[in-house]
């Protein structure tokens, strides 16, 4: 008897569960895409009323250049041997 009781009340749960995030997953869904709009909006707004630079089209221009790295000693390179596959 406490098996079936357990077995009807764990059902009961698990439909419960899942009519709630059928009414729920929903609304949170659309408020979230909703977001995300209002965001690139105000992004694609703000892009076009305040433009980067004035920079005529096709020019190129870069922010940011990595530090080179120091070649110094050939040695820490290591030796090249050219090989030949034998079959």
């Amino acid at each position: 008897m406490i098996l079936v009781k357990f077995i009807i009340i764990t059902i009961l749960v698990l439909w419960l569960i899942r009519v709630l995030i059928k009414l729920i997953f929903p609304m949170v869904l659309k408020k979230a895409f909703s977001n995300m709009q209002n965001q690139a909006g105000g992004n694609q707004q703000y892009q076009q009323t305040n433009p980067k630079s004035t920079k005529p089209e096709g020019s190129i221009s870069i922010d940011y250049m990595p530090q080179k790295e120091k070649k110094g000693n050939a040695d820490k390179l290591g030796d090249f041997v050219d090989y030949e596959e034998v079959k």
